[in-house]
């Protein structure tokens, strides 16, 4: 399976802070927000992702990351030419999907909690159809909203409801098969103007071929659209690594956990990094680890 992140928008919540840059390149707390989306697709055993993002911000996606290879992944990127909707990624990534199945990620979706790995690896081994997740939010009216049965079948979908039908919001990450890039291709925009995602869903809900699977209170979902939603992520993932000593997000740790890279690979790894905290607990992984 292969992975998408779409790192574009406006980022008009976060002015004046995007005016010049993505909201994705932000620091939450300790790492740049994109890092987040990033580690999500390494911990489903992905490794081949494009980047999306506008014509502006590419560059700097590709001068933090460049090919990927010191991770053990395989990184492209291309741009988004104006916001034209989440599902406008799977027109743009076509030929990167190439017939494949493939994961979206939104760049500014966080994800955490230890149950987390195994539903990961499991949705990254889907092959039919369409897998999208549930989580049980207090203001479902903002987001977009599935109705479940009995049975965990998936009856409805809409998008920010003016009277949800359930608590359970969808978030920014999904898996597909192959037949989306048609699905998107055939899709006509909103009245926002944009090809909506929930169209996609709703393409899949028709054939039969939509799954959900609901995130349990073990796991954390964090939007990090809004400046109040920016530092209650920040403060969120400045508790966990405090009172741990683990970090949240570290993409040379889990390219060295999943064995993308060798324990050589990580070494030079760090001979490159300037010497801070984010370094110092890269070295202290390599004693733990071997």
């Amino acid at each position: 399976m292969k992975g998408i992140i779409l790192a574009g928008g406006k980022g008009t919540r976060l002015f004046p802070s995007t005016k010049i840059i993505s909201k994705q390149l932000i620091p939450v707390y300790d790492k740049p927000m994109i890092y987040y989306p990033l580690s999500t697709l390494m911990e489903a055993g992905i490794r081949e992702i494009l980047i999306i993002s506008d014509e502006h911000n590419i560059v700097f996606y590709e001068e933090l990351f460049g090919d990927g290879k010191h991770l053990g992944l395989s990184l492209t990127y291309k741009v988004q030419k104006k916001p034209n909707g989440i599902a406008e990624a799977f027109i743009i990534g076509e030929d990167f999907i190439n017939g494949q199945n493939v994961a979206l990620i939104l760049g500014d979706n966080i994800f955490y909690g230890q149950e987390l790995l195994k539903t990961l690896e499991e949705a990254s081994e889907l092959e039919e159809g369409a897998l999208i997740f549930g989580y049980w939010v207090s203001n479902p009216e903002s987001y977009g909203v599935i109705e479940i049965d009995n049975k965990g079948n998936v009856v409805s979908i809409e998008e920010k409801p003016k009277k949800p039908k359930s608590n359970y919001a969808i978030p920014g990450l999904y898996f597909y098969d192959h037949t989306v890039v048609e699905i998107a291709k055939s899709l006509k925009q909103s009245k926002r103007g944009e090809l909506e995602i929930t169209d996609v869903h709703k393409a899949y809900l028709k054939k039969g071929k939509l799954k959900v699977k609901l995130l349990g209170r073990g796991v954390a979902w964090l939007d990090s659209g809004t400046h109040d939603n920016l530092v209650e992520a920040s403060m969120f993932i400045k508790t966990i690594e405090k009172r741990q000593g683990l970090k949240i997000g570290c993409i040379e740790e889990i390219a060295l956990k999943k064995d993308f890279i060798s324990k050589e690979d990580f070494k030079n790894i760090i001979k490159r990094m300037p010497e801070n905290s984010y370094t110092e607990y890269l070295k202290r992984i390599l004693k733990i680890s071997f």
